[in-house]
């Protein structure tokens, strides 16, 4: 089974442009509690190096392109995110890393909790012992 999970979006496209809806509980499947996104990272940046215990997240990239690691403490596979029209599913207990970001990305998260430091786990030693219960 793939660790990877993308999402496509409808996109509704015409003479003036291209708009995709991404709407809880129906295009992702949870409610969305918190929204980021990163940008201006340069190409030999790296991000992420951690899982949530429970938060699940939407990952799009909305401008440009990167490339994200996902890990379950058994496989790691990687995925080209470079369409705004797909997104890319992080689960609880996934290890996540970011890469390979092109100048102009734009990498927009949509998080199903508000933020909570306790939800992380930061030490892949740590995450490889939760996943392993």
């Amino acid at each position: 089974m793939s660790l990877i999970r993308v999402v496509d979006f409808n996109e509704l496209s015409d003479d003036r442009g291209n708009l995709v809806v991404i709407e809880e509980n129906k295009t992702i499947p949870f409610p969305v509690k918190r929204v980021y996104y990163i940008y201006n990272s340069s190409p030999e940046v790296e991000r992420g190096f951690h899982a949530h215990k429970t938060l699940q997240q939407l990952a799009v990239c909305v401008a440009g392109s990167c490339t994200m690691l996902l890990d379950d403490g058994r496989a790691k596979e990687e995925v080209l995110m470079d369409s705004p029209n797909k997104g890319t599913m992080v689960e609880p207990l996934v290890w996540h890393e970011m890469r390979d970001f092109s100048k102009d990305c734009v990498l927009l998260v949509l998080a199903s909790e508000h933020y909570d430091e306790s939800d992380y786990i930061r030490d892949y030693d740590d995450f490889l012992k939760q996943v392993s219960l």
